[in-house]
């Protein structure tokens, strides 16, 4: 749990020095992210993570929280609702949300970096172990900050902390496909990408008629559904491997589809 934690914290000290720098006006700018401004996003970050620390700590908070956000679905679209909960934070401007989500990030990793790996957290859905909880963390947090740069047309920086968001995109092949309704395809594709550090990762067994290749950032960000699999250097081959990309989701919810071709690409 030291490593997922430490990578958690890391990747959130980047993001918080990009919200740093950003101005009164640019957090009311509007992402291409279902229209949030930068306030939803971290307003979304930072109330996930203290639901974390209530699944951790204090599960009868984290049961009274999951009855607020079932009022926010009767709410007509994805903006309205994360405005609700940005609401529900209580937070005075931009910096006190900023630093509040910080701190929150920081305190959820000091928690898990001691927990038992294999404990059941409590969660929306089927209940999650330990590693596996703080793993889909760190996904989501990188997965929302990209709207975060490109609203700010600032170049990422990616590091080998990636893998944690690579392997939860390969382990949710089935899981894009139980989510539609849809059959599971036998064939499952072969993954073989290359890290930032240009360390080979692979996943399956090799396939020379049906694999995804290619940058890891490229694969990140289309399990994550940050890019269009088109928009991407990725080399897809066979049908399985197409189909899949087309409809990748490692997150949980609701069946939600890629971005279109040109509405997410810097």
């Amino acid at each position: 749990m030291q490593q997922i934690t430490t990578d958690v914290k890391s990747e959130a000290k980047l993001i918080n020095s990009l919200l740093e720098k950003l101005t009164v006006d640019d957090w009311n700018r509007h992402t291409t992210f279902k229209d949030w401004t930068p306030a939803e996003v971290v307003a979304h970050l930072y109330y996930f993570d203290l639901m974390a620390i209530y699944s951790y700590k204090d599960k009868d908070k984290f049961k009274s929280e999951a009855e607020f956000l079932g009022t926010t679905t009767s709410l007509s679209t994805s903006y309205a609702r994360a405005v609700a909960v940005k609401d529900r934070l209580g937070t005075k401007n931009s910096e006190d949300l900023r630093s509040h989500w910080f701190k929150a990030n920081q305190e959820m990793c000091e928690i898990f970096s001691t927990a038992d790996p294999r404990e059941r957290m409590m969660w929306f859905g089927p209940d999650m172990g330990a590693r596996m909880f703080i793993t889909a963390r760190f996904m989501e947090m990188w997965s929302h900050a990209q709207e975060l740069y490109d609203l700010m047309n600032t170049p990422r920086e990616y590091s080998d902390r990636i893998k944690h968001v690579a392997t939860i995109g390969v382990k949710t092949f089935g899981w894009t496909y139980v989510n539609r309704s849809l059959e599971v395809p036998e064939d499952i594709p072969y993954v073989e990408i290359k890290a930032p550090s240009g360390e080979i990762w692979d996943w399956n067994e090799p396939n020379d008629t049906n694999f995804v290749k290619g940058k890891a950032s490229d694969f990140c960000h289309v399990v994550t559904q940050g890019r269009n699999v088109k928009e991407t250097g990725l080399n897809v081959v066979g049908d399985t491997a197409n189909h899949w990309m087309s409809i990748a989701q490692c997150f949980a919810g609701g069946a939600e589809d890629p971005p279109p071709v040109g509405l997410r690409t810097r």
